[in-house]
């Protein structure tokens, strides 16, 4: 995975929220994910776009 494609502008990052939860995300690196502590999802980032649909999301384990 590249993670120069998989990036997420900071701007973006402030105003997208968890659609479950409403609540903030934050970006893993790592894995070009955005992360929803609250819903425990994590949504891809594909090309540089986030991808906030609740069936694309993978659970988090504890």
């Amino acid at each position: 995975m590249d993670n120069k494609t998989n990036r997420v502008d900071p701007k973006l990052l402030e105003l997208l929220v968890c659609p479950l939860t409403k609540g903030r995300l934050s970006w893993n690196a790592e894995a070009g994910e955005l992360v929803s502590e609250r819903a425990k999802l994590a949504y891809p980032v594909r090309d540089g776009i986030p991808i906030m649909l609740v069936s694309e999301a993978r659970e988090l384990k504890d």
